[in-house]
């Protein structure tokens, strides 16, 4: 089954919404689901309830959130639906086998899925570096697939001049 929303991905998260006696069902992809805020359903609860209801450790959401498929931990064998009740992993195992699932809860959580916090000074000009170097890349990428070569070739030269600098030649 497609998403309702965009119709490319598969629909992973299923709403159930009853209001006034009317069923109201949507089927969507987990990106469209968490782009659409609180779902889009003006239900007037906060994105904390959102994630508290996903996690299932607060007060039940007034409609239900299903996931298909419910992955499991290779190490430890640990479920998905289990991290969610919980909200503590099994092993250090369960990031990555959880980690799709993970990323737009961890960017709603904290406003980013990567360290902007202070870096030690000992240490800061080679995380700067590293930090400008993963910003350059993905800015690459994005480039080159809207098809910008230029932008990407100028991206690309930016790459290389931060690589000499640094010592390395890739």
């Amino acid at each position: 089954m497609l998403c309702n929303e965009c119709g490319k991905r598969p629909a992973t998260v299923h709403i159930t919404k009853i209001e006034n006696g009317k069923k109201t069902n949507m089927h969507l992809c987990e990106q469209c689901a968490l782009a659409k805020g609180a779902l889009s359903i003006n239900t007037g609860f906060s994105i904390n309830d959102l994630l508290t209801g996903i996690l299932n450790s607060g007060t039940p959401l007034p409609f239900k959130v299903d996931f298909m498929d419910d992955p499991v931990c290779p190490v430890c064998g640990m479920k998905y639906s289990h991290f969610r009740e919980t909200g503590r992993f099994g092993c250090g195992s369960c990031y990555n086998s959880f980690g799709e699932r993970l990323t737009p809860l961890f960017r709603r959580i904290h406003g980013n899925i990567s360290h902007t916090g202070k870096i030690p000074n000992r240490a800061g000009t080679k995380f700067k570096a590293m930090r400008e170097m993963e910003y350059l890349k993905a800015e690459l990428a994005v480039a080159i697939k809207n098809e910008e070569y230029e932008k990407a070739a100028e991206i690309r030269d930016k790459i290389r001049a931060l690589e000499k600098s640094n010592g390395r030649d890739e």
